[in-house]
This record gives structure tokens, sequence and C-alpha cells, in this order.
């Protein structure tokens, strides 16, 4: 009997940006505005749909070099994809922006086969759970104590989450004093019920990052997030040797050795991946294949909508990031997003992941 196939026929790739509700910053960087890169591919009747949060330059990308490589291929085998866009990436560089570029194919391929098979991608992916617990991210360190209060009060009450996350290390570690009150004032507004996370964005040196985890745990913060920058491997493994709250990294990592070595240095309680940065839907799933083989929880890091098809493949799985920039943007550009109810949240679709474009999403276009 010959194997079903379906060869790709077109790729087409945008990106768009959209202004944040309000200045938004973290320990090392502040911005205004979020660029993702859409790439659409069609086989047959069929088009799927992928994305990653990053410089239009990786639109250029996916058009100049990947594109060719992608048309013609079968449209049932994305890891094939995968691998194949990576190779071509060999003297270009996968890291980063190469790396977000396969990202947004890839996705885009699982979708497409989804599609095509009339499958939903977590059943295509293996899914293990369909119950996917959330937590609430933002926390900006622009923000005032109304704006915070009003945000993770929307998580609680709002979506029901049970934990919640906000951003410290402000201004490169500099404001400490002001780190450590907006985590009291958080604690007490939650209450001891809702677990308390932090995430630094590595603006610590070593040093100062046990001084403030020391401080926390009078607050009860469970979750330290790149205390110091994830490059900083032995740094960050002596923080976690001194440190009772869980340290968390990995949002960085490109390919598995990067996750790999995070693991082997034993610089992380908890992995975290980002599927529009690690390789899409096949990246991820290696990723937590990693997590599970080291027995250590992973959790998703930031596109909420995508990483709730894929995160329920993984035996390890902690939880699902709910970024407020992300939850935002995604309901503005694509139909069909996925909902938090009672701080937990399932895939929706049937075909694929279920998502389209947004007609009107071409106001924010910029490529």
């Amino acid at each position: 009997m010959a194997r079903l196939t379906a060869p790709v026929r077109d790729v087409r790739v945008a990106a768009y940006t959209v202004p944040t509700d309000g200045p938004e910053g973290d320990g090392t960087l502040a911005w205004d505005a979020t660029t993702v890169v859409v790439v659409q591919v069609a086989a047959g009747d069929a088009t799927g749909v992928g994305w990653t949060y990053t410089d239009r330059a990786a639109g250029d990308l996916v058009h100049r070099v990947l594109a060719p490589e992608v048309i013609g291929r079968d449209a049932l085998n994305p890891v094939a994809v995968h691998d194949a866009t990576l190779r071509l990436l060999r003297n270009v560089g996968v890291p980063g922006l190469g790396a977000a570029a396969v990202s947004a194919i890839d996705i885009a391929m699982w979708d497409l086969a989804g599609r095509l098979l009339e499958m939903p991608v977590c059943s295509l992916l293996g899914s293990v759970r369909e119950q996917l617990r959330i937590y609430g991210s933002g926390g900006f360190t622009t923000y005032d104590s109304h704006r915070t209060a009003e945000q993770v009060l929307g998580w609680v009450d709002g979506l029901g989450a049970r934990a919640v996350k906000i951003k410290i290390g402000e201004s490169w570690g500099t404001a400490v004093q002001r780190d450590l009150g907006r985590v009291a004032e958080v604690r007490e507004l939650v209450g001891a019920g809702v677990d308390l996370m932090v995430d630094a964005n590595g603006g610590y040196s070593v040093g100062q990052a046990v001084r403030v985890e020391r401080a926390m745990r009078e607050h009860g913060v469970v979750w330290f997030e790149e205390p110091v920058s994830s490059r900083d491997l032995p740094g960050l493994a002596h923080v976690r040797r001194h440190a009772e709250a869980d340290i968390a990294a990995g949002e960085y990592g490109s390919t598995p050795a990067d996750f790999r070595d995070l693991l082997i240095a034993g610089a992380v309680d908890t992995l975290q991946a980002d599927v529009t940065r690690c390789g899409g839907f096949t990246g991820w799933r290696r990723v937590a294949a990693l997590a599970q083989t080291f027995e250590r929880p992973i959790s998703t890091h930031c596109a909420p909508a995508l990483s709730v098809h894929v995160a329920g493949c993984a035996p390890t799985l902690a939880h699902l990031e709910w970024f407020h920039d992300h939850t935002r943007l995604e309901a503005m550009l694509f139909d069909g997003v996925p909902v938090v109810t009672d701080g937990v949240v399932a895939p929706n679709a049937d075909t694929g992941h279920g998502m389209r474009l947004r007609p009107d999403a071409e106001q924010w276009r910029v490529v």
C-alpha cells in the first residue's frame, strides 16, 4: 500500500508589531511593543499557521533561506522538515534568530499535518494529559502598585490561577529594596494559598542573587527564575545550592544541547523551554524528553496559545506560563485561542491547533 503524502506547495511569512498596553520592563530590558513573525504553510486545500516572537528579520530568513527547502517536502512529516531546516542553518547560525525561524515553520507544519489528517496536534504529538495548570505571569518592574495589583488579582480572581509571577532585578539589580517591597506587596495581596514566583531575567550578580533569595524566604517565594544570566552555568548552580526556592532557567535555549548543559551542570530545579525558540513542537518534545530523563520538571515559557498543544506531551510538566503580553497579543491576532477556566487550560481544536490569523491583523503588519 502506498504511503499517504502531501507535498508543501507554498510558504508565506509576515511580521506584525503590536504596541504594549503600557510601558514594560524587567531586570535587564524595557520595551513598548512586541513583534510576532507568522509563517503559513500550504498543502492540498489546507494551510497551517505557526509563529515566533522575535525580530522581523526572522521573516526574511524564512523567506530567502528556509522556504525553498520546505516547498515540495511531505507535509505529513514535520520532523523531517524540522531537521532539514536546521541543517540548512549550519553556516547561518542556529541559536536565536535561526532557531526562532525554524520554530515558526515547525509549528505551522504540525498544524498543517493535523488539518490534512483531521486530527488535533495534541493527538499527533502524543498527549499524556489534557488539563494544564497555568500561572499568571507579568508584574513588570515598570508597574506601580495599583497596576500590579490589578493584574495579579485578574489572574487569581478572574482566571482562578493558583500561582503568580512578577519581575524583579530592576535596573540590573540596582533597586533591590523596591524588588523586595514589591514581593511583599504581592504576597499580602494574594495570601498564603497562592504560589509566589519571581523572575530576575539575569539581573543580579551571583552573591547578590543568593542574598535576595534569602531575603524573600519570609514571603514564601517558591520559584526564582534566572537569578543570574542563564549563560553563567556555574553561577546558576551556586545560587541553586544556596536556595530554598526552586531555580528555573532555559527560556533562551535553542537546541537540545542547551538544555542538556543546564541539566548536567546542576543549574536548575525546573527546566523552561519556549516553543517559539527551541525548534517548535518538535524541539519542545525533545527538550521534554531530556527533562524526563533527568527527572526534572519542565515548564513552558511564553507563547501560551501554542504551548497548550505541546505541553501535554511532557510527563514531568509542572505548569504553563500565561504571559500577559502574549495572551493579549494572541487574542488580537488569532481566532481560536484557548481559554482558561478555573486555573486550567486544555487544547480546544478538532484539527491542527485550531487557530487562524485574523483578517484585521493586517493593521499591525510590518513586513
